[in-house]
């Protein structure tokens, strides 16, 4: 060592060429390597970098020149492996004679004199900066000396980590560059609007498709304030967003109006992320979705449309076997009782019950399977199991493609219309086998009158009832026609005014026979008031057809969900023939009724939603179920549509 060195100046070069802007890091690096060797008198300067396994010298100055970067060795065969191991600097003088050295690094390096210091980067170890010389030296080094290496060794480890975040950041740099290159290019043929804007929320850029959507070419956007381009409805939100994206959050499908260059808005669907540069703060595209838009209301109209609609609508869906409802309005549900989520899923056989024509099925599967319109009318059941006549009509509905995707059905219910129908033929078959009947005792009669029988034959008699029977049943006939005609109008009735007003009729009428009345509900009914020709006539029936002291009983009970009504005789008791008419409801060619008094009552009944079953039991017993009124309920709430009346 020489006699009078002193470590300061030495210091000074190496601050110097660490701070100094114009030297590059290697260049400091071999500045300090050479004023170490100087101020410690040796030959060797190393940084190297060691690993688990292996030693990498990193910077070399040899005045030997036997080692140069790039030289490896094992780690357990390096000087540096016990210098990364300690806080403090490892100096050695006489290397063979020490025990921080191994044997095997002396001999692959032979240096006996040996001072080094820990190189740590970002908190973690590196390697280390050494000085060497292949002599040993004589005195211990001072400890300003080490003191100096250990200077070096953190200049070092600092300029290790500029050198390290300058490589990050050009990295960075350089991806954020490729990236915004790449993007340009995909910008210029983007059918999206892509954009960038700044923290003080100006657009630094915007792709080309912006002049198709709003008609503002990209340099005419390019530093303008992007809220100025908002309709006031949507700046809020946009600001809300900006800031939240700032913040670090990120924004995905919001909805954005924007006014156009023209006074035409668009709809932009707008996704957005935080971008680190120093022009860009919030990077995203906008996608044009006005069209989409508009088709959403539109197609919300129809919905609202067909919800509101008074004819229920149905729509399925066209797959592999019966196509499977996926809508149905509130008009289906008041008709058919099913709520929509209740059919929702299921195909239309849901509406079929034990007494739909097969053959109705058939066509309109058929139909389906064909993807061709169809309309037909078949007998329905509604969710509380009463039939209806539907006019079912169901068209398919192309896609895009031309493929049947769905089918909408139409379920008109025209029960009142078959009803009026089927009453009509049921007149014109009853009129005809009855006239005919009547006709042939009339023409008994002419005959007898013809021949000249003998004196006190009975000819008037058989012929007056005969032409009584005919009145009756013209005026039967009139009845039901006129009830056909009128209106349906459901009110409330009360059964115990309305029984005791027909039994007291009654009673005047045939004196002898016995009529009482019991009344065990409170609950009022909802039908026409024509009802009450109903039961009278079950009644006048039960007396004219049965003995003069015939007892009838009215019965008025509730049975949970509709009130039933019982005429119940002990006369003669309805023919099996008749009793089987009315249970099948309807008349064939060869089983007919004798009269019109049993189909009125059926008439009335059914027209509000009731039922009607008469059967012999010692006499006859005539049943009515009639739609009851709760407590609290409107008689518009319990009313109940039509039923069928002849199937």
């Amino acid at each position: 060592m020489r006699e009078g060195n002193t470590s300061e100046p030495y210091r000074e070069r190496v601050y110097e060429a660490f701070a100094d802007e114009g030297l590059s890091f290697d260049e400091a690096v071999e500045t300090a390597l050479r004023a170490g060797m100087e101020n410690l008198d040796l030959s060797v300067g190393l940084v190297t970098n060691v690993g688990e396994n292996e030693q990498i010298i990193e910077y070399a100055l040899d005045d030997d020149g036997e080692l140069r970067p790039g030289d490896t060795c094992p780690t357990s065969e390096a000087y540096c492996q016990r210098t990364v191991e300690l806080e403090s600097v490892l100096s050695i003088q006489n290397a063979r004679a020490s025990a921080e050295v191994t044997d095997a690094a002396v001999e692959r390096f032979g240096l006996e004199t040996y001072i080094g210091s820990k190189v740590t980067v970002g908190g973690e170890t590196y390697g280390s900066v050494c000085f060497a010389d292949r002599e040993r030296r004589a005195e211990p080094f001072t400890e300003a000396e080490e003191l100096f290496v250990e200077l070096v060794a953190r200049l070092v480890g600092f300029g290790l980590e500029r050198v390290e975040h300058r490589r990050r950041r050009e990295e960075r740099t350089d991806r954020l560059a490729a990236e915004k290159r790449r993007l340009e290019r995909i910008a210029e043929t983007s059918f999206d609007i892509i954009f960038r804007v700044s923290a003080d929320g100006q657009f630094t850029y915007v792709s080309p498709a912006v002049e198709r959507v709003l008609g503002y070419t990209p340099a005419a956007l390019t530093g303008e304030p992007f809220a100025d381009y908002l309709t006031a409805d949507s700046r809020s939100d946009a600001m809300a967003a900006f800031e939240s994206v700032i913040e670090g959050g990120t924004v995905t499908g919001l909805e954005l109006t924007f006014e156009g260059r023209s006074g035409e808005q668009a709809i932009l669907e707008v996704n957005a992320v935080p971008v680190d540069e120093a022009d860009v703060a919030v990077q995203g595209v906008g996608r044009d979705v006005t069209e989409r838009k508009e088709q959403e209301a539109a197609l919300r109209a129809r919905t609202r449309a067909m919800d509101a609609a008074a004819v229920p609508i149905t729509i399925a869906e066209a797959r592999e076997g019966p196509p499977v409802v996926v809508y149905a309005n509130d008009a289906f549900e008041r008709v058919t009782g099913f709520k929509a989520d209740e059919i929702r899923g299921e195909n239309y056989r849901r509406l079929l019950g034990p007494e739909t024509d097969a053959s109705d099925v058939d066509a309109v599967e058929t139909a389906i399977e064909a993807e061709r319109p169809v309309t037909t009318e078949l007998l329905n059941y509604r969710r509380d199991g009463t039939p209806f006549w539907n006019r079912l009509t169901i068209t398919p509905i192309e896609d895009a493609d031309g493929e049947t995707s769905h089918f909408i059905g139409f379920h008109q219910d025209v029960t009142e219309r078959v009803r009026t129908e089927r009453l009509v033929d049921l007149l014109n078959r009853v009129l005809r086998h009855n006239l005919r009947n009547e006709l042939t005792v009339i023409q008994g009669c002419a005959d007898l009158v013809d021949t000249r029988q003998e004196a006190g034959a009975d000819i008037e008699g058989p012929l007056r009832r005969t032409i009584q029977r005919l009145s009756s049943l013209s005026s039967q006939a009139h009845e039901l026609e006129t009830y056909a005609k009128q209106p349906r109008t459901p009110v409330e009735l009360d059964l115990g005014t309305m029984l005791r007003s027909v039994a007291d009729d009654h009673r005047a009428q045939y004196p002898e026979a016995t009529i009482s009345v019991a009344v065990e509900t409170e609950r009022a009914v909802s039908a026409g008031r024509e009802l009450e020709r109903a039961i009278a006539e079950l009644v006048t029936n039960a007396l004219e057809h049965g003995p003069a002291r015939t007892t009838v009983d009215l019965v008025a009970r509730d049975d949970g969900q509709t009130v039933e009504v019982t005429v119940a005789d002990d006369g003669d008791g309805i023919s099996p023939l008749e009793a089987a008419v009315v249970e099948a409801g309807r008349e064939t060619p060869l089983e007919h009724g004798r009269g019109l008094g049993l189909w009125l009552v059926n008439w009335i009944v059914t027209r509000y939603g009731g039922s009607f079953q008469i059967r012999p039991d010692d006499g006859t017993v005539a049943t009515l179920r009639l739609p009851a009124i709760g407590p609290g309920q409107s008689v518009d709430d319990a009313v109940c549509r039509p039923t069928t009346l002849f199937r």
